[in-house]
């Protein structure tokens, strides 16, 4: 089948779906009703299928337009995002650099760098993509120029080189009222009697140590299926974990207390072998910061 649908029309389609009426989708997009019943009726014909149900002056979707408003809307915003870029890189800029990371915490000083950046190198854009935590798809397909990582991950890909952030230690994560939360330091005979959240796929660092907890007797464990279950648990009061800090969002509404062990995770950087000299440069920008921000070094 050969669809030739614009983006026009998925944009009368999509704004169709959202409001389920035809004379306010068209008036919301500044066109008449019978134009806009006459493009609906033409892309129905063309992809072979009805989205729309109409009922009187009642539409609804079928649930084949659910699924097909469901595809759009993701063209449509890729679309969107695709401009942007090249709008972006169309005027001042002359290349970009991609940088994925899991969240903003995970590279702190990461703003800084982009602000020194943009002074000794105007012409360069920088941007992030945020991802789910040890997702490295877009780095390793080549749509990320360098990528937060544990170095344990960076060892497992060949071609390519880490560049040190800082070595990031385990804390405790508790609600403000916890007696717990006064302390400066937490070890584990602190933690006698508590329920330990465990699980939710915990870096092998963290899962080490949660395992010694355990196998000493002196809490309770209970499996957590992921970060934002355990941390639903924490806040009704169900128990208390062990998070790694580089995760660390400032304002979350948590104690996080840096817990007595030798365990932790060295936070790198890393870049393909293959890449451009202004890549490097920005690695660099971006160790030397981490440095002098007094953070533990690798």
């Amino acid at each position: 089948m050969n669809v030739t649908m614009d983006i026009t029309q998925m944009n009368y389609v999509l704004t169709l779906a959202r409001i389920l009426n035809f004379n306010k989708a068209a008036s919301e997009m500044g066109i008449s009703q019978p134009t806009l019943t006459y493009h609906i009726k033409n892309i129905e014909s063309e992809i072979g299928f009805t989205i729309f149900l109409r009922e009187g002056k009642n539409v609804s979707l079928t649930l084949a337009g659910e699924q097909f408003c469901t595809s759009l809307w993701q063209i449509v915003e890729e679309y969107k995002t695709a401009v942007e870029r090249g709008q972006n890189l169309s005027g001042r800029y002359k290349t970009t650099i991609r940088i994925g990371l899991p969240m903003r915490a995970a590279i702190p000083k990461l703003p800084e760098a982009i602000r020194r950046f943009s002074v000794e190198r105007p012409e360069v854009l920088v941007t992030t993509d945020f991802h789910g935590y040890g997702d490295f798809t877009h780095f390793l397909s080549g749509q990320n120029d360098m990528e937060f990582m544990l170095q344990e991950d960076a060892d497992s890909m060949t071609g390519v080189r880490s560049v040190s952030l800082y070595r990031s230690g385990i804390s405790l994560i508790t609600d403000a009222s916890d007696v717990l939360a006064s302390k400066k330091m937490i070890r584990m005979d602190d933690l006698k009697g508590r329920r330990l959240m465990v699980g939710g796929g915990s870096p092998p660092a963290l899962r080490k140590v949660q395992h010694r907890i355990v196998s000493s007797g002196l809490v309770e464990s209970f499996n957590s299926p992921d970060h934002d279950t355990t941390l639903t648990n924490v806040a009704a009061g169900q128990g208390i974990c062990l998070a790694p800090e580089f995760i660390h969002q400032e304002g979350d509404g948590f104690v996080w207390i840096p817990f007595d062990c030798e365990e932790g995770f060295d936070c790198v950087l890393s870049v393909r072998e293959e890449h451009s000299y202004i890549v490097d440069e920005f690695a660099d920008l971006l160790h030397r910061l981490s440095s002098e921000n007094g953070y533990q070094q690798l």
